[in-house]
C-alpha cells in the first residue's frame, strides 16, 4: 500500500514527515532518509492499531 507524505524542516533543522491520509501520523528524523524510514514505521503502527 502506498501513502503520500509531506516532508519539511522545522526551525531546528529536523526533518518532519506527516501522512495526511492518517490523521496524527507524524514522525521526524535528523536526516531526510531517517525521517522517511521513521514515517514508514509510524504508518505501519498506525494501521496496526486501527485494525485492532
Amino acid at each position: 500500500m502506498t501513502f503520500m507524505v509531506t516532508i519539511s524542516r522545522d526551525e531546528d533543522g529536523t526533518w518532519v514527515v506527516e501522512c495526511p491520509a492518517i490523521p496524527g501520523c507524524v514522525s521526524q528524523g535528523a536526516t531526510k532518509q531517517k525521517a522517511i524510514e521513521n514515517i514508514k514505521e509510524a504508518i505501519a503502527l498506525c494501521l496496526q492499531v486501527r485494525a485492532e
